[in-house]
């Protein structure tokens, strides 16, 4: 028996898995010995191809071309399309080929747009000119640095229902009075109002229940209103005073948005950018900040500059190397709030896990938008996504979902369902209530229910029960 030659293949799309399986077939016929496998479909695999991957899920077919252009889409068959996305360096780009999608017949476009010069537009963007939703990451982003500034001693903050319920992440230190204690106790004496979600144990990530403990050195998500979770930083003795100063390094699209918010709260706000035009621009709109033009990964300056007195620091350069640099020395010297935005999502474990500091993401926070339109279109019970996160390197997902009528589950007792035991429900939110659930509770149509989870792709509140 002589020995197989293998030969890898990848048929790229569907139309390429059907000429392949006729490669396959004729080379086979010249050699019996041939062996096929790789990225390959169905036509592939009857003639023989060992699968790999299965190109159903890795069907990506491009054109080259200005999205702008009327042919160009034709060809590509946007009328046809379920969503349309625009992403692409330039805004106007964005906007005009997701106007001529939606024109063509495309049902739900979306287009990023990020110059600060159409941030008042938005509204006009979507009403007017038809983009279904208009995303803006910087201004996402700034919105979540501002959540994380508010809870000094979080580590990441989630909000739900309009910001009245937020999901937080929590160090546990070693002598906290949380340390081994069970989730009963913690709820039954201690906290009512709250519920730990996720318990993060080294590489280990637990979606808990009753019977689980709290240890030194998890990391924890507690969701609950803003002033519950107040009472929670008291009681773990953490400082929480407000942050009163902030220092930032990068005058970019993101510090535009965050330093009009912080002033708007008081907060003392010194800007260090090391471009001159940058700087005087900056100077000149933000006239109650303090503009500074040098190098802000200098320790020389940041010396200069008192950065050692400031309560925060938000590195938010262009450069994800300099940003860390910036926030592991802020850390060092023990600034009290440290904020890093990292766009290399490969850096976002080496920093986060041992520097116990918020990161902000703008490209996740783009993809957790998109995906969370996407799901919900895909389902076609039309059971809405409201809110989309992923969290613990996209191991765990936090939805928000509005319920429908047609839903399996309504009106039956929770503890007559067979609840998924990888899976919380959080909340039942009806009539802008949050309830937190219990055996005997139902969900009914038209509530929110918020779900914590490790399972992928979940678009469906009848997925909460096992099959």
């Amino acid at each position: 028996m002589k020995n197989k030659k293998k030969i890898f293949v990848s048929c790229g799309e569907m139309s390429g898995d059907l000429h392949l399986s006729y490669i396959i077939e004729e080379m086979k016929k010249q050699d019996e010995n041939l062996e096929f496998c790789g990225v390959v479909g169905d036509n592939s695999i009857n003639a023989g191809a060992i699968k790999v991957n299965h190109i159903k899920d890795n069907d990506i077919m491009g054109f080259v071309g200005s999205g702008v252009s009327y042919d160009v889409q034709m060809e590509a068959e946007v009328p046809k399309a379920d969503v349309f996305i625009a992403v692409t360096e330039k805004d106007e780009i964005n906007i005009i080929s997701s106007v001529i999608a939606k024109k063509l017949g495309a049902k739900y476009t979306i287009a990023r747009v990020r110059s600060t010069d159409y941030s008042s537009q938005l509204n006009f963007m979507t009403e007017s000119l038809g983009i279904d939703l208009v995303i803006n990451p910087e201004l996402e982003a700034a919105k979540d640095i501002k959540q994380n500034i508010d809870f000094p001693e979080a580590l990441n903050v989630e909000s739900f229902l309009d910001g009245r319920l937020k999901l937080v992440e929590f160090r546990i230190d070693r002598g906290s009075p949380l340390d081994n204690i069970s989730l009963f106790d913690f709820k039954q004496k201690h906290f009512p109002n709250l519920l730990v979600c996720i318990i993060k144990r080294g590489e280990k990530v637990i979606i808990p229940s009753g019977n689980s403990h709290i240890r030194a050195n998890d990391r924890i998500y507690i969701t609950g209103s803003n002033n519950e979770i107040m009472k929670f930083q008291d009681a773990l003795g953490k400082d929480r005073r407000k942050i009163k100063s902030a220092f930032i390094i990068g005058a970019g699209i993101i510090t535009h948005y965050l330093a009009e918010e912080l002033l708007k709260d008081k907060i003392a706000v010194k800007i260090v950018e090391i471009n001159p035009e940058k700087a005087n621009k900056f100077s000149e709109y933000l006239p109650n900040a303090t503009i500074i033009n040098a190098d802000g990964s200098n320790e020389e300056v940041l010396k200069e500059e008192n950065f050692q007195n400031y309560d925060s620091c938000i590195s938010i350069t262009g450069i994800d190397e300099i940003n860390m640099f910036i926030s592991i020395y802020a850390k060092k010297i023990g600034i009290k709030k440290i904020i890093t935005k990292l766009n290399k999502l490969s850096f976002v474990d080496i920093l986060g896990e041992n520097s116990f500091q918020s990161i902000i993401t703008p490209k996740k926070i783009v993809a957790d938008n998109i995906v969370r339109v996407v799901r919900s279109i895909a389902n076609k019970k039309k059971n809405l996504i409201e809110n989309f996160y992923r969290l613990e390197n996209n191991t765990v997902e936090a939805i928000e979902i509005l319920v429908n009528s047609d839903s399996k589950i309504n009106n039956i007792p929770l503890k007559d369902l067979k609840i998924k035991k990888n899976l919380i429900i959080a909340y039942i939110v009806r009539n802008n209530v949050a309830i937190f659930p219990k055996g005997t509770d139902v969900i009914k149509e038209g509530d929110r229910v918020i779900i914590i989870t490790t399972e992928s792709f979940f678009d469906d509140i009848n997925n909460i029960i096992e099959e």
